[in-house]
């Protein structure tokens, strides 16, 4: 049984179509990233999972449940940390935990539950005078109330410095190996290929991709990047670039210094350096970076694909 499944899922407001026939199946136990440019319909596809919207036609489950008439059941066993969520500033962290656990009629210790999170020293302060980051650390220990079947996270890094996002990563990769499903949606798409088993790319409405960031990689061919450091004189070096510049498969290539950078598919890689060592040039180094979740991104939002 699918997670998450969504079925012929279209959302219209007035003229505008914000989902326009979505078809996704999110698998138990797995972390699914849920990317796409602003307006695309992530956020739409999140409210109508919550019943917080209903769809125009199609389907949505979660857990096998239908998401608009069995939304209560759904949200026992879902934990949600929402885009654009507001806090009671007078109330502590506490006071918070304690709130949300008795309308789930959990009992939980708030110091541990804030503790998961790493803000347990400020549980008795008011939410007010919490920085951006604390406020969602709390609101990602809220969501974490009663060990939840689903945990969907709207933008779940943000107002996090940079060890508050590693900090998330592994929150979200313990929940995933307890079984949890995790429905991520990010534009910080780092974080996003750290931690997602796949990725779902939105455009306009529509999904147009749903792979593993591997299997979106072979798909769009998208060039690795190749940085070889050599050992010459300048002539040699001007001569190796000319030669790399004739590998086939290689789009682009620069100098860095005694660093030759090729943009190059896999399949040339091993004449690229073939290249450089025919124009008198001694490699010292190299290394090579695949396409990163960025550039395959932009290769399906803007539309390439």
């Amino acid at each position: 049984m699918a997670a998450i499944q969504l079925d012929g899922l279209v959302k219209q407001f007035g003229d505008v179509r914000a989902l326009d026939g979505v078809d996704l199946s999110v698998h138990e136990g797995e972390v699914f990233g849920f990317l796409g440019p602003n307006g695309a319909g992530k956020s739409t596809t999140i409210d109508v999972l919550l019943d917080f919207v209903r769809p125009t036609s199609g389907t949505a489950t979660v857990l096998g449940m239908d998401a608009q008439a069995e939304s209560t059941a759904i949200r026992a066993r879902t934990g949600v940390l929402p885009e654009g969520y507001h806090l009671y500033d007078r109330l502590t962290g506490r006071q918070h935990v304690e709130f949300v656990s008795e309308s789930k009629g959990l009992d939980v210790d708030p110091v541990a539950a804030l503790e998961r999170v790493g803000v347990a020293d400020a549980v008795d302060r008011r939410a007010g005078g919490y920085s951006t980051g604390m406020k969602q650390r709390l609101m990602l220990g809220m969501a974490l109330l009663g060990d939840p079947d689903v945990l969907i996270l709207d933008e779940p890094s943000s107002g996090l410095d940079p060890a508050g996002v590693r900090d998330v990563r592994a929150v979200v990769r313990r929940e995933a190996d307890r079984g949890t499903t995790v429905f991520f949606s990010s534009h910080i798409l780092s974080q996003v290929e750290a931690v997602c088993d796949r990725v779902g790319i939105l455009r306009e409405g529509r999904v147009v991709a749903v792979d593993t960031v591997e299997g979106l990689r072979e798909a769009v061919g998208t060039d690795a990047t190749l940085r070889v450091t050599v050992d010459g004189e300048e002539p040699h070096l001007d001569a190796g670039v000319t030669a790399v510049r004739g590998v086939e498969g290689v789009t682009s290539v620069t100098r860095d210094g005694s660093t030759v950078v090729a943009h190059v598919e896999d399949r040339g890689k091993i004449e690229v350096l073939h290249a450089i060592e025919d124009a008198g040039l001694a490699i010292r180094d190299f290394e090579t970076r695949a396409a990163s979740l960025e550039e395959l991104f932009l290769a399906y939002a803007e539309g390439d694909r």
